[in-house]
């Protein structure tokens, strides 16, 4: 049987939101295997949808620049938060954004060898570090391009904490590309609609939701009927389009944007640190207190 750490007990609350304990029992039960053990307390209804972005994070500041018809979205990684706030961090990340959008590289490598005022962005990462005395690092972009009758809408929350790029067609206006941006910001959608889910992940979903349902005690003969109504709730809720607009909850973002004019071409949202295994702190002692209780 593999062995259920306590770190990896810790990975799955942050997940799920569950107790230590029933984190435990479910790691046990699938012999570690974390996504089996996220199904599994979906399934008996203790965890919502886990969102694997979320379980850990790191430090640093996204930012977002255009030039003409097209535009960039960048990550550049600090060691602590406070290095977000260094006027000389902030500057490189700006800069950074605005050669990506200028100069559309097509890897990391291409865009590590961009020209900058001092050298190329990798010498300035390098320089950057020995200065600031953290490592420094560019994590990842974006380029994305539109015609001229479409609009960028950029947004950055809290400093650029988090980053959203949008693509309206059929209009100019980019207020209200920005509006759609700030709307992804916060509610986090993760497909424009729901042409572009996966069958493979609504397959997934089907299954934990069929199996929430038995679980409940539901006769056989309405589990499908529910199913069916749980999945397109399911999709409506990852689908930007289908969201209620933040600004007008009354419409969804499909309509305002119609409103306008204008439909959603595509967006893109950073959050710092998603996917990036911070320090770890002591877990250990927090789990071995419970168990001695």
């Amino acid at each position: 049987m593999a062995q259920v750490t306590a770190k990896l007990v810790k990975e799955l609350r942050d997940m799920t939101g569950v107790g230590m304990m029933d984190a435990k029992k479910a790691l046990v039960e699938v012999e570690g295997d974390i996504e089996k053990a996220v199904d599994l307390l979906r399934e008996k209804g203790m965890a919502k949808a886990a969102k694997k972005n979320d379980r850990i994070a790191a430090e640093g500041l996204a930012s977002v620049a255009v030039h003409g018809n097209a535009a960039a979205i960048v990550e550049v990684n600090s060691e602590t938060d406070f290095v977000s706030k260094n006027e000389m961090f902030q500057n490189l990340v700006k800069e950074i954004a605005e050669l990506v959008a200028e100069h559309k590289p097509a890897d990391m490598d291409a865009a590590m060898e961009l020209k900058t005022s001092k050298g190329t962005i990798a010498e300035e990462l390098i320089e950057a570090t020995q200065v600031i005395g953290e490592k420094i690092s560019f994590r990842r972009f974006k380029v994305l391009e539109k015609g001229d009758n479409a609009a960028f809408g950029g947004y950055l929350h809290m400093g650029g904490r988090i980053a959203v790029l949008t693509v309206l067609d059929g209009t100019t206006d980019e207020e209200v590309a920005k509006d759609v941006a700030m709307h992804v910001a916060a509610i986090n959608p993760r497909y424009v609609n729901e042409s572009q889910i996966p069958q493979e992940e609504l397959d997934h979903e089907k299954a934990i939701l069929t199996e929430q349902a038995l679980n409940e005690g539901k006769p056989e003969k309405i589990v499908e009927k529910m199913v069916v109504g749980r999945l397109n709730k399911f999709k409506a809720e990852i689908s930007l389009v289908d969201q209620p607009f933040v600004k007008d909850p009354d419409m969804t973002v499909e309509k305002y944007v119609a409103s306008k004019g204008a439909s959603v071409e595509g967006f893109v949202r950073f959050e710092v640190g998603e996917g990036i295994e911070k320090r770890e702190d002591n877990f250990v002692e927090e789990v071995m207190s419970q168990v001695k209780k």
